[in-house]
């Protein structure tokens, strides 16, 4: 019987067989390092667009918060404008009040009654005067309350003396500016 020695045949199978694994093995590594290396490539360009893009929206935010802030300088500027312009309204409003309030007091002085002080605190009155007799003042208090332009008479003081050889009384009395509304007024709701 022949003899044949298998060995070195098989032998040099294995090496090939290892030399396809490792090949395999390789070619199998490089794929994965390739593809890991496009996935890692990928993600770092899309790591990079969304920084760029926070960046933009960053610049953006800060110029709106910019404009944001002048917006309200504007705002609180405006607020200021508009007190002012009422302020102004409320003094050209409140001018021929003034006139019809002093005329008022006139048309309301009785005969025998004379002012010595006329003063005013917001829409309070304070009057102070000379009268021949309290009829009279009585009298001036009828004509406040029946005023369109003042209201709610009260007398604080009144003291009788005699002058030069006439009883006449001094007198203090308050009394509340009432500010009639117009028709167009009225007629707003």
């Amino acid at each position: 019987m022949v003899r044949i020695n298998l060995l070195p045949w098989r032998e040099e199978r294995r090496r090939q067989q290892r030399t396809e694994y490792l090949t395999i093995l390789g070619i199998t590594a490089a794929a994965a390092l390739l593809v890991w290396g496009l996935i890692h490539f990928y993600y770092a360009e899309r790591i990079d667009y969304q920084q760029e893009r926070n960046n933009f929206l960053s610049v953006e935010i800060s110029k709106l918060d910019r404009q944001i802030k002048e917006i309200e300088e504007l705002e609180k500027e405006k607020a200021r404008l508009i007190a002012r312009m009422k302020a102004i309204e409320a003094l050209q409003t409140s001018r021929p009040v003034v006139v019809h309030l002093f005329d008022e007091v006139v048309e309301t002085l009785p005969e025998g009654l004379y002012l010595t002080e006329l003063a005013q605190k917001g829409t309070a009155i304070t009057i102070k005067g000379v009268a021949e007799s309290n009829a009279r003042v009585s009298g001036f208090m009828r004509n406040i309350e029946r005023s369109v332009w003042l209201s709610n008479p009260k007398l604080q003081i009144i003291q009788t003396g005699e002058v030069t050889g006439r009883r006449l009384a001094n007198f203090t009395l308050t009394a509340q500016q009432i500010i009639p509304q117009s028709d167009t007024e009225a007629e707003e709701p």
